[in-house]
This record gives C-alpha cells, sequence and structure tokens, in this order.
C-alpha cells in the first residue's frame, strides 16, 4: 500500500471557542514559507512543548527540520490575552514558553493531557475549553473593532463609532492585539489583499478592492509586512497560517 505524507498543512474550526481554529503544520524540506502577521495569537503544541505565539508585526519563518509537526490553536483577534492573563503587547513577535505566563505545576499537567490525547488539536481544545471556563471572556467591542478595520474603516472612524477616544482606542488595542490600532488596519488590509490575490484577481484590482492607493503601495506593504514579494506568497501551494 502507499503510504502519502501528511499535507503540509490543515486547519478546522474549533468547538471549544468561538472565532477559532485548531491547525497543524508539517514542515518540509528548505521550508521557508512565512507565517504573515494576522492580528491573532496561537497555543502551540510543538510535542514537547507548549508555547504562546504572540501577534506579528512581520513575516516568521518557524524553525524545525524537514518533518517537523507543529500543531496550535489560532485565537481570533483581541480575545487571547483575555484567555491567557497577559497584555498582547508584551507578546509582540515572539513565541514565549506557556511556562513563562502560568504556573509550572500547570502547565506540567496540560502537558500530559495534549500528549496523551489522541490528537494535538483534541488536546489543544481541551486546553482552551478549560480556559474558556475558567476566566471572563474578552471584552465585545475588541470583535466590533477588528470587524470594522477589517471592512476597510478608518481608525477615526472606528473610534468614533464605538464612542471610543482615539486615545482609549490606542491603549485598548494594545492590550488586545498588541500594537495600536493603525498596525491592525494594516495587517487586516494585508489579510484581505492576499485573501482576494489568491483567488487569481489580478494585483492592480487587488490594490483597488483591498482600499490600497495602487499596486504599488500594495507591493511596498506586503514587502514590509510579510519579508517576500506578493507573487512568490500566492503562488506557493502550501501557504498558511501556522505559527
Amino acid at each position: 500500500m502507499e503510504t502519502r505524507p501528511p499535507p503540509a498543512y490543515r486547519e478546522r474550526p474549533s468547538t471549544a471557542v468561538g472565532g477559532a481554529v485548531v491547525w497543524s503544520r508539517t514542515m518540509g524540506l528548505g521550508e521557508e514559507t512565512p507565517v504573515l502577521p494576522d492580528g491573532c495569537m496561537d497555543v502551540l503544541w510543538t510535542g514537547e512543548r507548549l508555547l504562546v505565539a504572540g501577534p506579528d508585526t512581520r513575516g516568521y519563518v518557524p524553525p524545525g527540520a524537514a518533518g517537523t509537526r507543529i500543531a496550535g490553536i489560532r485565537f481570533f483577534p483581541g480575545t487571547a490575552p483575555a484567555l491567557l492573563g497577559v497584555p498582547a503587547h508584551e507578546l509582540v513577535d515572539s513565541r514565549a514558553p506557556l511556562t513563562d505566563l502560568w504556573p509550572a505545576a500547570e502547565v506540567r499537567a496540560l502537558t500530559a493531557l495534549i500528549a496523551a490525547a489522541p490528537d494535538p488539536l483534541t488536546g489543544l481544545e481541551h486546553l482552551a475549553r478549560r480556559r474558556v471556563t475558567a476566566v471572563d471572556a474578552a471584552d465585545p467591542v475588541f470583535a466590533r473593532i477588528v470587524r470594522r478595520l477589517a471592512a476597510g474603516s478608518t481608525v477615526a472612524a472606528t473610534a468614533d463609532e464605538l464612542g471610543l477616544g482615539a486615545r482609549r482606542l490606542h491603549r485598548m488595542s494594545l492590550s488586545a492585539f498588541g500594537y495600536g490600532p493603525k498596525m491592525l488596519a494594516r495587517v487586516l488590509r494585508l489579510q484581505r489583499a492576499l485573501t482576494l490575490a489568491r483567488t487569481g484577481i489580478p494585483f492592480a484590482e487587488t490594490a483597488f478592492r483591498a482600499g490600497y492607493a495602487d499596486q504599488a503601495h500594495l507591493a511596498r506593504e506586503v514587502r514590509e509586512l510579510a519579508g517576500k514579494p506578493l507573487g512568490q506568497l500566492v503562488s506557493r501551494a502550501d501557504q498558511d497560517s501556522g505559527a
């Protein structure tokens, strides 16, 4: 019987936390596909330990030899800090051991739980369910901020629509998303552009629909945030967001 290699990346909606997804990624030979900024935070399982991936401001290429499998649960932007008990700005552009955030005994118990689970994704959902029942949910205003900025609303208009002053919106964004609302808007616009471009829409049309001044503006933003040109990001068969 032919043995097929596991898919490089797969994900499914989480049944534990609304808006979250669980995913797994198998590293390929010479893997250089970056994890792209998306405003999210993840809890990762490396097969041996638990890490927290903070919000990214640039493309990140995860380390690991070919065949290494990483699993994770990715939380909708703004929801992870309440679950993890840490402000997002403390974890920007980092992969931190969960033991840096939670008591070692608790992390050891969770590590054993995930290691014993039939699948790491199931184990990560068990972890998330425990936290959901133990802590207060994130303020629903964070989801409203994300929806408005993702739809192309300006930061000023978003603050006005939600009845927030500019300074308050900035403080809330640092805690919930890791960076200010202008940076969050750039990240969400990048994701909007990638979604359009990956459906085959020409780059000039993608730039217009995503809210960039022109195609050159789109190209500069993709280079700065992702570290690679747009053409490379949309031509890869194994594109993903796995942290």
